[in-house]
């Protein structure tokens, strides 16, 4: 363990966590993932040893069976999942983002029906806000709910479901009819219980197969289909209506500290392996890191591992401690992901010529990086929220 990405004012309960976390990464999770990621395999084993380490309950409060971590602590834990397997980290997210929703704003019916099973895996989540022909504009999504006499069907098709095949409820963003004059009023978060697998999982919800994706690997991400299906007012999120963009939106704050604590584990296994193999490799006499070139790589690289984790952790304490995070969120996902891609491709260009062959670790981190740049939100849409607030708070 180097002296980067260390964190002041962590509690034993914290640093016990981190360790085992850490060794569990190192012995289970980086001798495989390569392997495992280029067959585009799901790490089973893995997921179980989370399981059975707590992860999945992390932050669900322990009258639920959880932990009853910070988010703090969550950002910590993904940060090490993400050095070992970014793909590790995406199964363990959407899972605690709907975990998340349910504890801010689902009723207490709801949580008991879901959290203590959501804490041991047994439930495991996945949420859906974008649809094939939006991106970024939730508010264009088309996906409706009509009111029925028992309940609503739910028609339209979502996308970019990350454990859309595993996952056994679903968060799922649609729109409503209440009447409101403003588009955001007009959309409900509905919590669809389907199987896991591919085709049809549950009445009109069908999970046509996974999208083969440069990188991201491992972990499954699809596509949902819904065709008139049927689903009771008591599976609105919160049990009232209208109310599902904003609580979406604050799923997605703490989405984005995540995304941020991955890309700084990825920066931070390719500064360790850019800096190891920098001590081995020589030319001209010398080993490469003793050439200038090669140290001002490196501690380009170290610093910006630092500056991100510093801003990830600012993120995560900002939402503990009851604020809302949205600026903190965005400019932490945005530095961090930026910032991972030039690791990653200065550790690749220290690799020179091996960091370009499967056989090393550093080309699974090059494919990685990319999905960090638009994950939960592009630079673009970060910047937008950013520069918005910003004109809010120095306003003339």
């Amino acid at each position: 363990m180097g002296r980067l990405v260390s964190t002041e004012g962590l509690t034993e309960d914290q640093k016990d966590i981190l360790k085992v976390v850490r060794d569990f990464v190192d012995k289970e999770i980086l001798p495989v993932a390569t392997e495992l990621e280029h067959k585009d395999e799901y790490p089973t084993d893995i997921v179980e040893g989370l399981k059975e380490l707590g992860i999945f309950g992390l932050m669900i409060p322990e009258e639920y069976g959880g932990l009853g971590e910070s988010l703090l602590t969550y950002a910590l834990v993904i940060e090490e999942l993400a050095r070992g397997w970014m793909s590790v980290s995406g199964v363990v997210n959407t899972h605690f983002i709907v975990a998340y929703l349910l504890m801010q704003h689902g009723t207490e019916e709801q949580k008991q029906k879901y959290l203590p099973r959501m804490a041991v895996g047994e439930v495991r989540g996945a949420f859906s806000m974008s649809e094939p022909g939006l991106g970024s504009d939730v508010s264009a999504i088309k996906t409706k709910a009509v009111k029925t006499d028992d309940g609503y069907e739910i028609t339209g098709q979502k996308m970019w479901l990350t454990n859309g095949g595993t996952s056994t409820l679903v968060a799922l963003l649609v729109k409503t009819d209440e009447g409101a004059d403003s588009v955001y009023k007009n959309m409900t978060t509905f919590l669809v219980e389907k199987e896991p697998g591919f085709g049809e999982t549950a009445q009109g919800v069908t999970i046509p197969g996974k999208i083969d994706k440069m990188g991201y690997k491992g972990v499954e991400t699809t596509e949902m289909i819904l065709d008139k299906h049927k689903i009771g007012a008591d599976q609105i999120l919160g049990g009232v209506p209208g109310k599902g963009f904003y609580q979406m939106m604050d799923g997605v704050e703490v989405g984005r500290v995540n995304v941020g604590a991955r890309a700084v584990g990825v920066a931070n296994r390719a500064f360790e392996l850019g800096i190891a193999y920098a001590q081995q490799r020589e030319t001209f006499g010398k080993k490469i890191a003793e050439h200038q070139a090669i140290l001002f790589r490196i501690a380009e690289m170290a610093t910006k591992v630092e500056a991100a984790h510093a801003m990830v952790v600012l993120a995560a304490r900002k939402k503990d401690s009851g604020e809302r995070n949205d600026v903190e969120a965005g400019m932490a996902k945005y530095l961090a992901a930026e910032y991972c891609s030039q690791v990653v491709e200065a550790s690749f260009r220290i690799h020179g010529g091996y960091g370009y062959s499967k056989e090393y670790e550093i080309e699974r981190l090059y494919r990685e990086a990319a999905f960090l740049l638009i994950g939960e939100g592009t630079a673009d849409i970060q910047k937008m929220i950013i520069g918005r607030s910003l004109l809010k708070d120095y306003k003339l």
